[in-house]
């Protein structure tokens, strides 16, 4: 049979050979510039003062150039990684710039080479400029609204500043990809998730407000700390130490207190006073007339600011301490998993009901975040335990590592005030046998984040480690580690009953 001929085929063969059509992936190859983004990656949203920063990675020796010929800098190849044809750029944004227009859109990146050869691309993501007279606001939402200090991620999420009530009124003044920056106060600026955030109609001033005069008086349980405002505005919190005192700094608030009121009933606090440090930051320092802080909760009822400070329990020792008990991961989540199937899901709740029966025994009342093999959110349990309001928190894992030869229990704490909690699971834990594999602070963990009540994580041992896995998996070592912890919290209540409390009336009972 005859092959037909196919003229198109050759048609389009000869353009090419003279170079007037180029197949895809031929005009792929031929092009300049591989790729432009800016930097940090992602949608952008500036304010007039703002950096934007591009890069462009290309064909090397040309001359790059965005936003109307504005240049960029080819890089040395000691400073792109050992790489060549790397471009950067950087352009601080003057309140006259119609970069990205209001709506957004890309931006445009062009690379043209000594011969005259040109090629352009436009950035993935957007970028768009906020107007100054235009405050744009967002309120907070959900149980777990945060800010963050900046843009860095792992798979604990980014390091939080701290967390916020819902309804907290915020000025966005950026956003980079899946955060919105605030802006707190006059310097001061924080990164907000997007999905902890709603924006406000247009229209709305900054938010700020004066303060009111406080109230503070006592119920059966608590101290409370009362501060009007006209809005709920953000706060940050700390507790110092060498005098203990509780530190609340409230951003764009400037006083107009003229007294503060202390009412019957007050236990934990002692004289409070308040500072201004710049006039869009009041700050309330709470002295605690207790060394060892059992927690405090900041929160709004309507505009008015609400501190909530923990007393310590009546009694000090375990018999009637309520104690909450945390089994980590459980149902979808398994977490880690060992060689041999076990999964670290069973592992923790087989420890924390150990755990749960020894701290009873001792006259401890313990709660429970999962009782079996239940998928709970961090939302569901730091709302079920805020219900329950412990006295302390343990929560129980199993740690992994991709070295096989990582062995050993750990400890981990966020705030420096609940710190000794966890360095006596620690202590108690090595004498299991386990080797100490670290007391680590400042954790990032969703279960850490509370400031309520003490609280500490402790990684019972590696199931990634044979040895270790052995113990993990052996019903009478899960026992032995069970009364260690017992004995960690016990001996967590008594290092505070001996320490002793500043300005305490009454003697402290002796353990039973």
């Amino acid at each position: 049979m005859r092959q037909k001929t196919n003229f198109r085929a050759i048609g389009r063969v000869a353009l090419q050979a003279c170079g007037l059509l180029l197949p895809t992936a031929m005009a792929q190859a031929q092009r300049l510039i591989q790729k432009v983004e800016t930097v940090p990656a992602g949608e952008q949203w500036l304010s007039p003062g703002d950096a934007l920063q591009v890069r462009l990675t290309g064909t090397p020796g040309g001359r790059a150039t965005f936003l109307g010929g504005r240049p960029l800098t080819e890089l040395a190849p000691e400073l792109a990684g050992g790489r060549r044809g790397v471009y950067q750029g950087t352009y601080i944004l003057q309140p006259t710039d119609t970069v990205g227009g209001p709506a957004g859109r890309p931006l445009w990146l062009h690379l043209r080479l000594p011969n005259g050869r040109l090629d352009s691309l436009p950035t993935a993501a957007s970028v768009r400029l906020l107007s100054p007279s235009q405050p744009l606001l967002a309120v907070t939402r959900g149980t777990l609204a945060h800010l963050n200090y900046g843009l860095g991620d792992d798979r604990l999420g980014g390091a939080k500043l701290g967390y916020l009530d819902s309804l907290v009124v915020l000025h966005v003044v950026g956003r980079v990809a899946g955060q919105y920056r605030v802006r707190l106060a006059e310097g001061q600026y924080a990164w907000l998730p997007l999905e902890y955030a709603r924006l406000l109609p247009p229209g709305g001033f900054a938010p700020s407000s004066l303060t009111g005069s406080w109230i503070l008086q006592g119920d059966s349980v608590y101290d409370y700390v009362r501060v009007p405002l006209s809005q709920r505005l953000p706060y940050r919190s700390q507790i110092l130490e060498n005098p203990t005192r509780l530190v609340i700094d409230v951003f764009g608030a400037t006083s107009n207190t003229n007294w503060i009121t202390q009412r019957a009933g007050l236990q934990a606090l002692g004289a409070v006073y308040y500072e201004q440090p710049q006039a869009d930051i009041f700050r309330l320092v709470l002295p605690l007339r207790h060394r060892q802080s059992w927690g405090y909760h900041i929160g709004y009822e309507k505009n008015m600011l609400v501190v909530r400070v923990a007393r310590p329990p009546a009694r000090l020792q375990l018999r009637g301490l309520r104690i909450a008990l945390d089994a980590g991961h459980g149902g979808s989540n398994v977490g880690a998993t060992g060689a041999g199937g076990v999964s670290e899901k069973d592992l923790t709740l087989a420890i924390v009901r150990q755990l749960q029966r020894e701290l009873e025994r001792r006259g401890a009342t313990v709660v429970l975040t999962r009782t079996a093999d239940e998928s709970l959110s961090m939302a569901e349990r730091v709302t079920l335990l805020r219900r329950q309001r412990p006295a302390l928190l343990v929560s129980v894992h199993v740690n992994s590592a991709g070295n096989a030869a990582a062995r050993g229990t750990s400890a981990f704490y966020r705030y420096a005030a609940f710190r000794p909690l966890a360095a006596a699971l620690y202590g108690r834990m090595q004498q299991t046998g386990l080797p100490g594999w670290g007391l680590v602070g400042n954790f990032n963990f969703a279960l850490n984040g509370p400031t309520d009540y003490p609280n500490a994580l402790v990684e019972t041992a590696f199931i990634s480690n044979p040895e270790d896995a052995k113990v993990l998996t052996d019903p009478a070592q899960q026992q032995r580690m069970a009364r260690r912890m017992a004995d960690g919290i016990q001996d967590f209540v008594k290092s505070v009953r001996a320490k002793g409390m500043r300005g305490w009336l009454g003697r402290q009972p002796a353990e039973q």
